[in-house]
């Protein structure tokens, strides 16, 4: 990091403003037929998306509702949406927290050429350090779905709402 910015984390007065949880169990408290339950909701592939004003999230959110990033790949656009009532009443307060795989790792380890992956990449002006080049593959744009059409999905099902789109500048995997 300090080599590619020029700089350390600290001296940039970065530090971390929201942190999701996914593929996660908790107890949490739901209407099911008319009556409030007492549930342990698991969430494979997804992640907590609560409505504005929702006791459980923090005060800095209670207006706008709570904070999902869905994560794109190293090579394209990641989000960030809110929760909605309507996704509390569906969903149990969930949504998605990333695109799925398009293809197993596997496939993606057998299918796509390390070198070619960094190339396109760097077309696109994104650096990558990574611990081996077998992750690079497995974890390639082409081994996912597009996100944009999942966040897409989510926002026109009313599930979640679209606030931010971002782009990658640079991908750390280890």
């Amino acid at each position: 990091f300090a080599k590619v910015f020029k700089s350390t984390p600290d001296d940039l007065d970065m530090h971390v403003i929201y942190d999701v949880s996914h593929n996660i169990a908790k107890v949490e408290e739901h209407i099911v037929k008319g009556q409030i339950k007492k549930l342990l909701v698991h969430r494979k592939g997804a992640t907590r998306a609560f409505p504005p004003h929702h006791p459980l999230i923090p005060v800095d959110y209670q207006t706008i509702g709570q904070p999902v990033l869905i994560g794109g790949t190293m090579g394209t656009c990641s989000y960030v949406l809110t929760g909605t009532k309507k996704g509390m009443q569906e969903t149990f307060g969930s949504t998605c927290h990333g695109a799925g795989r398009a293809m197993s790792r596997n496939k993606s380890r057998n299918t796509l050429d390390y070198k070619q992956v960094l190339e396109k990449l760097g077309e696109k002006g994104i650096s990558i350090r990574v611990a081996s080049p077998k992750l690079v593959m497995e974890e390639a744009p082409e081994s996912y779905k597009d996100v944009t059409d999942v966040v897409n999905t989510c926002h026109a099902a009313g599930i979640s709402k679209k606030c931010v789109k971002l782009r990658p500048l640079a991908v750390v995997k280890g």
